[in-house]
């Protein structure tokens, strides 16, 4: 009995040792489970999190962050945000003069904001500016045409950049350079640009309705100097500027900015986003 009584013990002590592996891994396996979940949105949250944690105006993220949030957002489908491109927001009537283009806001702080751009048909948001900002872009569906900018800051210091228009009290011009001027159609890799050069100034123009998710950090603000701000363009050939020289071959890649304080082909209006909520933790 003595010997079974210890044979019993130790059966039971192993029986023990393999449940509580067996519990400790199930468990793990559950938590994992539970990780791979998280909605989309959430882990983009939380990526920014980290990626923006010591930003400002100016600030660049490291290129594994850059890397990690490009990931991230590449990841997100219109149904992880909870649209369809047969929604409301995609249509347009022939009443309207302009389509109205909606946006949905996620979230916001003063590290970084999260928002989606609904536009219908024709849809057209108007050539602006991200100063000091880092934007990540992710066409979610459709076909869009953009273009975009950066300021001329490669030529001879003599070489005049900034013009002043024929005409009384217009807003000077200043030279830019052409960085992409195509049509991208969803599925396609994120965007990105910096605050001073991958095009910092763009326009969007929906070739068919469509909807993109930005990242912008920081996000927009007045009092810290970072507003929005609206150009129009013109040809380089518009205008002959005594000592400015390009090669013919090359000018259609420069075009003239000119700041705008009309917006009378704009119109935004804010939505609820009805996607999967954000969860601060």
């Amino acid at each position: 009995m003595g010997i079974e009584k210890a044979l019993t013990e130790r059966k039971g002590r192993e029986f023990c040792g393999i449940s509580r592996e067996t519990i400790a891994s199930s468990n793990s396996r559950r938590n994992r489970r539970r990780e791979r979940k998280k909605p989309p949105v959430q882990m983009l949250f939380e990526t920014c999190k980290v990626v923006f944690a010591s930003g400002g105006t100016g600030f660049v993220p490291p290129l594994r962050d850059i890397e990690k949030l490009r990931s991230v957002l590449d990841g997100i489908r219109p149904e992880d945000v909870g649209l369809r491109p047969d929604m409301p927001y995609f249509r347009t009537s022939a009443s309207q003069r302009v389509p109205k283009i909606q946006y949905l806001h996620i979230y916001e702080c003063e590290k970084f904001s999260m928002g989606i751009f609904c536009l219908p048909p024709s849809g057209v948001i108007p050539l602006h500016n991200h100063p000091g900002m880092t934007v990540f872009s992710k066409l979610l569906f459709g076909t869009m045409h953009i273009k975009s900018y950066d300021w001329v800051v490669d030529m001879p210091p003599e070489s005049p950049k900034i013009i002043n228009p024929p005409e009384n009290q217009a807003p000077e011009m200043r030279l830019a350079k052409i960085k992409v001027d195509a049509d991208f159609t969803a599925p396609c890799n994120p965007s990105i640009l910096y605050p001073e050069d991958g095009g910092n100034m763009h326009c969007f123009t929906a070739v068919t309705a469509c909807a993109f998710l930005d990242v912008l950090g920081p996000p927009y603000s007045d009092s810290e100097g970072r507003h929005c701000t609206y150009y129009h363009n013109f040809p380089f050939s518009n205008f002959s500027v005594d000592g400015l020289s390009i090669p013919e071959e090359e000018k259609s890649a420069y075009e003239w900015l000119q700041e705008r304080e009309e917006l009378e082909d704009l119109e935004v209006k804010g939505k609820m986003y009805s996607g999967p909520k954000i969860v601060e933790n």
